[in-house]
């Protein structure tokens, strides 16, 4: 490794993932469901923001202005080419956290925000950070964290160990971080295959190293084998941050608040019966075995009365990102998978089903002659917002002054994906962030906008992008080798998605 790196890994980039957490137009609505004044918006930060995709395309698609690092010149330039691509108001350096915490020439935050950031640096940095949160978020002002979690890697933490350790001994750095990532899979696997206690008293590490074989290996690297790797109980966060002033607000993953389907009516009992918030929050963790959580912590908790809580949720805008047929009427939790309420939802989802924005207050009227309370359409939403469907929506007038920065960089990154899927989200105006959009969706987007008009054309102009490079269609985990099976196979998703995503998009104003 790199004198720069501090232990991180820097020998392959972090993957190009988008956090919808990380959206600041989402604080609100989840903020006001856990019954609190929501934050102001207009100025946000991210710490270690990777290959920066969230922070450009957060960036593009409303009106805030962005400040971020990334200690990494490579994932900072690549993340600066996207800021020129769109002419946000994204300023993206790459420096180490003690540099660009300490600058005198930053503005103060109403949101900053770190994903997947926390556990994997060392205590010097998150002393850094939290210094830097008690310096520069506004009274006001909301934190997010991601962060691994005890209880939930207590199991598999010693394995992790192992392996990090099997590199450093038995690797060496001219082989490179992927192959010695490959060797210590594989010496994992012959350790338990020999079938020892401590498998037998852990039968699900077994199961983890099987489906980290399977895994994308610059996500692995990032993600495992950094020096700095400390999971930690939520207490122990809660602790970490109390010099910077914040309060816990309530998790970032709108489903974390439906207790019904992580939690027995048993388990909420003995939850409700401890009075400490930060101390049931914990025993929470134990009763999920939670292994990564996402908070939001706000400096200055505001309590709202269910009267102000019910009135300024009336007035927050959502949008059915989802075709309405492809919403299912189920939903995933820790135990297991949930039916929804079909004479709550089919009206919601109904209400919902042009894809235009609504107001929550709206969807009440809307509803309200089938029976449906108002809570109910408080909790549907979060349930969807949890579960993908529906995204927060912009006011129409930050919409359209958005709308010129995300075209700008929409056309960027689908001029990309002539060659590559590595970015597989495209930015809205609508909801204020990205929205997942496969490669070959974004070529037939790009068909569309060279003039061809149906979806066979679409499908034909993909073709000759993808067998001018080599490329073949991957079917149901085969290669497609007959030129007219990868036609047929193109046509078949470009008439789906002109069916069914093609609307969806034109209603986000992303095509």
């Amino acid at each position: 490794m790199n004198d720069w790196s501090g232990g991180y890994v820097t020998d392959i980039g972090y993957t190009y993932g988008y956090y919808v957490e990380l959206n600041p137009l989402r604080v609100p609505l989840i903020v006001l469901n856990a019954g609190l004044t929501p934050p102001p918006l207009g100025t946000h930060g991210e710490l270690g923001f990777g290959q920066g995709v969230s922070i450009n395309l957060h960036a593009a698609a409303s009106d805030a202005v962005w400040y971020g690092t990334d200690f990494n010149p490579s994932q900072a330039a690549f993340a600066q080419t996207l800021a020129r691509a769109s002419g946000a108001q994204a300023h993206l350096v790459d420096e180490a956290f003690a540099d660009f915490c300490t600058r005198s020439d930053l503005p103060d935050f109403d949101f900053i925000g770190l994903h997947g950031i926390w556990s994997w640096i060392s205590d010097a940095n998150r002393a850094v950070i939290v210094d830097f949160v008690r310096r520069k978020l506004k009274v006001g002002g909301v934190l997010y964290i991601s962060y691994n979690t005890l209880p939930g890697w207590s199991a598999f933490a010693p394995m992790r160990h192992l392996m990090v350790h099997h590199t450093d001994i038995l690797g060496t750095q001219a082989e490179g971080i992927v192959r010695r990532i490959d060797e210590a899979i594989a010496f994992a696997e012959k350790l338990l295959a020999a079938n020892p206690l401590y498998a037998r008293a852990n039968p699900q590490v077994v199961e983890r190293v099987k489906k980290i074989k399977e895994q994308n290996r610059h996500y692995l690297a990032h993600e495992y084998f950094n020096r700095d790797w400390h999971p930690m109980h939520f207490a122990t966060m809660a602790e970490w941050l109390q010099p910077a002033k914040v309060h816990f607000a309530c998790s970032a993953h709108a489903l974390d608040h439906i207790d019904a389907v992580h939690l027995s009516a048993e388990q909420q009992n003995l939850l409700a019966q401890i009075p400490d918030r930060l101390f049931r929050e914990t025993v929470r963790d134990f009763m999920v075995n939670q292994q990564f959580r996402r908070d939001y912590w706000v400096k200055g908790v505001q309590r709202l009365s269910p009267l102000e809580q019910a009135e300024a949720l009336r007035q927050h805008r959502v949008v059915l990102t989802t075709p309405r047929s492809d919403v299912p009427l189920k939903v995933s939790g820790t135990l297991g998978e949930a039916n929804l309420v079909e004479n709550v939802y089919h009206p919601v989802l109904d209400a919902l089903a042009d894809h235009k924005p609504k107001t929550l207050g709206w969807i009440e009227q809307a509803v309200g002659g089938q029976g449906v309370r108002f809570a109910q359409v408080q909790q549907a939403v979060m349930v969807l917002l949890g579960a993908g469907h529906v995204q927060p929506a912009q006011e129409e007038s930050v919409t359209a002054r958005a709308r010129k920065a995300t075209d700008r960089l929409n056309a960027h990154i689908m001029g990309k994906a002539r060659a590559s899927n590595d970015l597989m989200y495209l930015a809205s105006p609508v909801t204020g962030g990205g929205v997942p959009v496969s490669r070959f969706e974004q070529l037939f987007l790009l068909a569309a906008k060279k003039g061809r008009k149906q979806p066979a054309e679409w499908a034909e102009w993909a073709w000759e992008v993808l067998a001018a490079q080599g490329q073949r269609v991957v079917k149901e985990g085969r290669v497609l080798e007959r030129p007219e099976d990868n036609l047929a196979e193109l046509q078949a998703q470009a008439r789906a998605f002109a069916e069914k995503r093609l609307p969806v998009l034109k209603a986000l104003q992303i095509a």
